[in-house]
């Protein structure tokens, strides 16, 4: 009976000892924070699957630069940047974790948007472009590389309400696009905003 009554012990302190093993593993998973594809998954509801966002309401995260990204979000989370809710979705990522995202986003490809524009107006947009914004936003918009955000393909009314906030003063922007916004503005007029978001519309491929 003895013999019994121990090997049942030895039982149950075996089967505690794997319980509280597996505990710990799954402890020191936690620990050892999200994993990317946990983190993104957070973001493909509003900016679409892998950052290609479907919509004009949100932006295409994909293709960014790391540093843009990081950037934007740290502007989000300490409110420099306007917002609606992602101020408070930003705010739930340390920096470890923002950097995370920044480096899986600039590592996918920038999918440009399908979405109408007025042919009449491209010619006289890309022109503004090459004269007042090429210098930031280089190869006609389309680089990443200069870390001042994707325009060409971009969502228009997305460009647009960050045009607007930059103008209002929602947010803070570069000396240097300060400066070239208003000489622009006081030879075009907001016609010239129109042109710069038709061209950048314009560019689908």
């Amino acid at each position: 009976m003895a013999y019994k009554t121990l090997t049942k012990a030895i039982m149950i302190a075996g089967l505690a000892l794997g319980v509280s093993a597996a505990a710990s593993a799954a402890d020191k998973k936690l620990m050892m924070g999200a994993s990317t594809s946990m983190l993104a998954n957070n973001c493909q509801g509003c900016h679409g699957t892998n950052g290609a966002s479907v919509g004009p309401a949100s932006p295409t995260i994909a293709g960014l630069s790391k540093d843009y990204f990081i950037e934007v979000m740290e502007g989000f989370a300490d409110g420099e940047v306007k917002s609606t809710i992602m101020g408070r979705i930003a705010k739930g990522y340390n920096k470890k974790e923002i950097e995370q995202l920044a480096d899986h986003y600039a590592g996918l490809p920038f999918v440009k948007a399908i979405q109408t524009f007025d042919p009449s107006q491209v010619k006289k947009g890309a022109k503004l472009h090459d004269k007042y914004c090429e210098k930031c936003h280089a190869e006609g918009g389309n680089s990443a590389e200069d870390d001042a955000g994707v325009l060409a393909g971009q969502w228009t009314q997305w460009v647009k309400w960050s045009m607007d906030d930059f103008q209002a003063g929602h947010r803070e922007a570069p000396k240097k696009m300060n400066k070239k916004v208003k000489k622009m503005l006081s030879k075009e007029g907001s016609a010239g905003i129109d042109a710069l978001l038709n061209y950048y519309a314009s560019q689908q491929k």
